[in-house]
């Protein structure tokens, strides 16, 4: 059973404080770490050779392969694996975000690119392991202001920009868009007014379905569901159109004439479908999109839609990311589960 009042009463909303404070400042620490590089992203000069491949590591590579593989002048590698490609040598560059300096795989990857020579681009805690591990010739090391991969995923961009190997991401308009989302999605905001709370009050007795059309968009569909999942204890589920279509076609039929006073719940869930929005318009994204709403309609599957179309493509997959995570949280205190 799903309590609606618990997301406008201040009380109940104490329960989650905790989470929702630290969604909220995430903005914050998109500018504490791009303060802390600041010296670093200062020194940077593109004028150099550049490498002859870009490998990304650790659980985050593939975020970077989704912003940068398609302007990237280079050929761009997302590697989540222990070590490295058997092929990387002196001519690659290895990057590496370790939020906390002391990721076993990412002290392996930067242990291997070392001994292979290959040049280092790594974020991490000032006095930590992977410090230690990356210090030497070949090495351009950012001091991690924040322990938020996504935070620290803003300067390591804007490093490869000024390397002449991305686009330009500046952290402001980041940090601004978090900022956006903190206060529309916030615990003062009331439901029929807050994206997250209407997200969660849409999903209260729904299995979520979640996808995104862009590849950074279908990557934060992955994230959400994750967190959709922990909060409602249900196989919240993101994929793509092939994926998602027949999980929509095969919902349960509606019960019209269910009470759910005297019949108590339902006995059966029905999938809900969210939609990650950040504003792609490919052709792909289009006919999916298409796809799944005419899959929707026809088994009569919810559509709830988050939709985060301004700002830099990092923005906007840290702003839909933000207002999932939001909504779990009020997910979770609606259906008296911890968040």
């Amino acid at each position: 059973m799903f309590f609606d009042g618990s997301l406008d009463d201040p009380n109940a909303l104490s329960v989650i404080d905790p989470v929702l404070r630290d969604v909220a400042g995430w903005g914050a620490q998109v500018r504490l770490a791009e303060s802390a590089a600041a010296d670093v992203l200062g020194s940077l000069d593109g004028g150099g050779d550049r490498p002859r491949a870009v490998i990304a590591g650790g659980a985050d590579g593939r975020l970077f392969r989704a912003v940068l593989e398609p302007i990237c002048p280079v050929p761009f590698v997302a590697w989540p694996h222990r070590g490295l490609p058997g092929w990387a040598g002196p001519l690659d560059l290895v990057i590496l975000v370790c939020p906390h300096g002391v990721g076993e795989d990412e002290i392996s990857a930067v242990a291997e690119a070392r001994r292979r020579g290959c040049a280092l681009l790594v974020t991490a805690p000032e006095r930590s392991p992977m410090r230690d591990a990356a210090a030497g010739r070949g090495t351009t090391f950012i001091p991690a202001g924040s322990t938020d991969a996504t935070a620290l995923a803003v300067p390591m961009l804007h490093a490869l920009h000024l390397l002449g190997l991305g686009p330009q991401v500046d952290a402001e308009p980041v940090a601004a868009a978090l900022d956006d989302v903190a206060e529309r999605c916030g615990p003062s905001v009331p439901v029929d007014v807050n994206p997250a709370k209407e997200l969660a009050l849409g999903l209260a007795d729904d299995v979520p379905v979640v996808w995104g059309g862009s590849v950074l968009a279908a990557r934060a569909a992955r994230r959400v569901a994750e967190a959709l999942r922990s909060a409602s204890g249900r196989p919240a589920v993101a994929g793509d159109a092939d994926q998602l279509v027949p999980l929509l076609a095969g919902a349960p039929e509606p019960d019209l004439f269910a009470d759910p006073f005297e019949d108590g719940p339902a006995t059966t869930t029905r999938p809900a479908l969210v939609i990650l929005d950040d504003g792609a318009d490919t052709d792909p994204a289009v006919a999916e999109r298409a796809r799944l709403d005419d899959a929707a309609s026809s088994a009569g599957v919810r559509v709830q839609e988050v939709r985060a179309v301004e700002g830099p493509d990092i923005g906007r997959f840290a702003a839909l990311l933000a207002t999932g995570r939001f909504a779990a949280a009020y997910l979770a205190l609606g259906l008296g589960r911890p968040a």
